[in-house]
């Protein structure tokens, strides 16, 4: 199995106020850590789908976190506050999707998981 490389796109880091400051840095060494624990798990998985599992944990909590990050925009705009950094860690969440997406060897096994899922959870599509 084929090792992740994640980063923080360069566009997301230019449009920052600041593209070499503390956000930058925050940045690149949260992409780092979740890189690293995404290839620890790929690591000690015995098969694809199994590190399927774990990445598509990681897509969750990247999707709740674009969410999060999403709903803050209109609220700091409304306090008539800058949303850049909410809009570029947004961006990131988003961007850090894709990234994981691209890896042909995982695409079959996250979308079999992510569909295992929602049926494990009981949501039916027929209303029985």
């Amino acid at each position: 199995m084929e090792e992740l490389s994640l980063g923080v796109p360069k566009p997301i880091l230019d449009a920052l106020p600041e593209p070499d400051g503390t956000t930058a840095q925050d940045m690149q060494k949260a992409v780092q850590g979740l890189e690293n624990r995404l290839n620890r798990a790929i690591d000690g998985a015995e098969t694809e789908s199994e590190a399927a599992q774990y990445v598509v944990d990681a897509i969750e909590r990247l999707e709740d976190h674009y969410q999060r990050y999403d709903e803050f925009i209109p609220e700091l705009r409304a306090w008539g506050q800058s949303p850049i950094y909410a809009i570029a860690w947004r961006n990131l969440q988003a961007d850090l999707i894709l990234q994981i997406s691209e890896y042909e060897w995982l695409t079959p096994h996250i979308d079999r998981e992510r569909n295992f899922r929602l049926v494990d959870d009981g949501i039916r599509f027929n209303k029985r």
